[in-house]
């Protein structure tokens, strides 16, 4: 069954507003006169974006700017929440291909025909083409590791190590001194660090064997 795919008749316009909502104040409401007035962007095409926003998830049904939009806004997630807002725009394209955004002009071209059962040549289908490349431009669709990279755990400190273990093998104050015949054994567990300083590890292991492995 044909579906229609939404596009943009001004796609200079539609990218020159997505750059503007970066440096303008979130609006209580996203609404033509915050389009014309505080965005500087007048005219039909400009107001005419605005549903485009709205497929996108940019701004919610009821004018008010999504968490997405606040995100965009962010200069650092700026292209990751793009390409959130771009794979929630053409999820019908991403279910005929989940790499769709990787894909060569001529493949997307393909599944915009297949998927709206317009022509190739026809201007609903440059148009849509149009805006999906200007918006895949901009968009990043895979998180950078480092960003996401977890802390690594602090190294225990060797010198309160070393202390730890001295004190392990001090006998007890309070131990009768009259007992006989009881052996004790111990059982220790060792959290290794998730550290590269192999400084680290030979810390560790000396003090294991000058206050455990040599008494």
């Amino acid at each position: 069954m044909a579906e229609n795919l939404p596009y943009s008749t001004s796609v200079g316009t539609l990218e020159k507003i997505l750059e503007k909502i970066k440096s303008a104040s979130v609006p209580e409401r996203f609404t033509q006169d915050f389009v014309n007035t505080k965005l500087a962007m007048k005219g039909g095409t400009a107001n005419a974006c605005i549903p485009i926003l709205k497929k996108m998830g940019l701004v919610g049904g009821d004018g008010s700017p999504t968490e997405l939009y606040r995100e965009y806004r962010n200069p650092k997630k700026a292209r990751t929440a793009l390409g959130k807002a771009f794979k929630r725009l053409y999820e019908r394209l991403y279910e005929m291909n989940e790499y769709i955004h990787d894909a060569d002009d001529g493949d997307v071209l393909g599944l915009i025909v297949e998927c709206t059962g317009s022509e190739k040549n026809s201007t609903a289908t440059k148009y849509t083409l149009s805006t999906f490349n200007m918006l895949r431009k901009h968009a990043d669709f895979e998180l950078e590791d480092e960003e996401y990279e977890p802390s690594e755990p602090s190294a225990p400190n060797p010198i309160k190590l070393e202390q730890q273990l001295s004190n392990l093998h001090q006998p007890n104050q309070n131990t009768n001194t009259n007992a006989k015949g009881i052996n004790l054994s111990y059982t220790i567990n060792l959290n290794l660090p998730a550290t590269k300083d192999i400084e680290v590890f030979n810390a560790i292991f000396k003090s294991l064997k000058q206050h455990i492995l040599d008494q």
